[in-house]
């Protein structure tokens, strides 16, 4: 007769005690990885005001520049007469229609197809490789990402004539992250996002995700939106969203909208132990973010202040973080009556009342840019990263007096209206908010660089230039002029290292 069987746990031996703790190590390595800090390691950027670089864009800052302007007469293009009525002011860039065809290999054809935007996002995401001293060529083959918010497709309307194939691919969204992807022969995952305005921020949260799940070994995060048509101005215009007076007064008693704003960022994203294994300069480390949707809320388009503050939670708990460590919000802040005191409430709920009383300044900088829309996100994310860097926080343009339907008591949240020093006993990361029409919100919680020590470099004679034609060469050794003079010295080994090995080599060659 068989023994019965006892139905209790069966008696661990030391091998299944020590398979256990190898499964739970790894659980934990696991979740670990998951859960990675990830690096920005090169940054390309045009916005408002010929923004293209970093300490440009926060001199702007830092100054409380507003960088609103009337349209430029040639923007209106060959729709001058139904412009009139329409809102006209706005943070426009310069020069959009300009292109260097030749240099990504496309034809004088298919360039007059090629909407503007992508135009734009084949050039600074070329910068934006050279600012993390990666040559181009270098990406070929890789498993490296694209991830692009873009919304609006105004060019077509610049299209006259029977659509051809060149218009097809020209004008797609989902053929802008494709080219890039094309030009550089990447072979991760490239793909177009649109939420409306949380387009760009939700790619960044998209290419932290495919980073931290071994999708991508780099990753491009990006936003761009141009304004080339009054059909979408009008379109925006009828949601009355729109700034009557053309100025984004955030948080202001005097709040009445925002204005429209243009612009391009694309970020260069790595995991931060690849970047440090690497030896990449790291300008700022991401370390959560979150993306949620509003459902149901008081009407589509309108905000959802529960949504809000969830999302916020989810991106603290992704980077393992408590309110208090949070030192600076930049804000969505679009300067509607209704927009504002929401967002307020959704901060003061999540974090204002729980940091302890720590300060928590909160700026938005739709008051310098205007309102970029698919680019907002990326351009709200670079700032904090300049805020990070300078332990800065800038002032809120055409702040004066607090929105009264904006209770911030038993807070620490402030609204600045100087510049200011990040106030020590504040938490040092800052979060980045952006939140769609379409009811999607992101959040992003960004810290700062870590300590590098400087690169080795063997002190130069002089360093090679290279461009596709003698008229590029000469400007970029202009521009390289122009650096090498606000250098300090010590830094001319580094500079001139980077400029040898984190640049793609070209046929016009030159020495300086």
């Amino acid at each position: 007769m068989e023994e019965k069987r006892s139905g209790g746990p069966a008696k661990q031996t030391p091998l299944t005690r020590a398979l256990d703790t190898i499964r739970q190590l790894r659980q934990r390595l696991d979740e670990q990885e998951g859960n990675q800090p990830v690096a920005v390691v090169g940054i390309g950027l045009r916005l408002p005001g010929g923004i293209q670089d970093l300490d440009a864009y926060w001199a702007a800052l830092a100054e409380g520049r507003d960088l609103v302007r009337p349209m430029p007469e040639h923007r209106k293009g060959p729709f001058a007469a139904e412009w009139d009525g329409l809102p006209q002011r706005g943070g426009y860039l310069d020069e959009v229609l300009d292109f260097d065809a030749a240099f990504f290999g496309i034809s004088p054809r298919e360039a007059r197809h090629l909407d503007p935007q992508h135009r734009m996002l084949l050039e600074v995401a070329w910068e934006a490789l050279e600012d993390a001293g990666t040559p181009a060529d270098r990406l070929a083959g890789t498993r490296t990402g694209f991830y692009l918010g873009i919304m609006w497709q105004d060019y077509r309307e610049w299209l006259a004539g029977e659509p051809d194939a060149y218009w097809t691919t020209g004008n797609g969204h989902n053929f802008a992250a494709g080219r890039i992807a094309y030009a550089l022969g990447l072979n991760g995952p490239a793909l177009s996002v649109d939420t409306a305005c949380s387009s760009s921020l939700v790619s960044v949260h998209l290419a932290v995700q495919a980073l931290r799940r071994g999708e991508c070994d780099t990753a491009f995060a990006a936003g761009a939106n141009l304004m080339m048509s009054p059909r979408s101005m009008r379109l925006v215009q009828e949601t009355r969203s729109l700034s009557p007076d053309g100025l984004c007064r955030t948080f202001d008693a005097r709040a009445g909208g925002f204005t429209r704003g243009e612009g391009c960022g694309v970020l260069v994203l790595k995991r931060l132990d690849h970047a440090l294994r690497d030896g990449d300069r790291v300008h700022a480390v991401i370390r959560g973010s979150a993306v949620n949707q509003d459902g149901r809320s008081g009407g589509f388009t309108a905000p959802n202040v529960l949504s809000q503050s969830a999302v916020i939670e989810q991106a603290l708990a992704e980077a393992g973080l408590e309110p208090a460590d949070i030192g600076h919000i930049e804000a969505h802040g679009t300067g509607t009556s209704l927009g504002d005191p929401i967002e307020m409430e959704a901060l003061a709920m999540t974090l204002g009342r729980r940091n302890g009383g720590k300060p928590l300044p909160v700026g938005a900088v739709k008051t310098n840019l205007g309102h970029l829309e698919s680019a907002a996100g990326v351009a709200g994310l670079v700032k904090a990263m300049l805020c990070l860097r300078e332990r800065k926080i800038p002032p809120l343009v055409h702040f004066r007096t607090l929105n009264p339907r904006i209770d911030l008591s038993g807070t620490g949240i402030t609204v600045p209206a100087e510049l200011q020093d990040w106030a020590p006993e504040g938490g040092r990361y800052a979060g980045v908010s952006s939140f769609g029409m379409s009811g999607t919100n992101a959040h992003v919680i960004l810290g700062p660089a870590p300590e590098q020590a400087p690169a080795e470099a063997p002190e130069p004679t002089g360093f090679p230039v290279s461009a596709r034609t003698g008229e590029a060469l000469r400007a970029l050794a202009a521009r390289y002029a122009g650096h090498l003079e606000a250098l300090d010295p010590a830094a001319y080994p580094a500079f001139a290292a980077a400029a040898t090995t984190g640049r793609t080599r070209m046929e016009v060659a030159g020495w300086i």
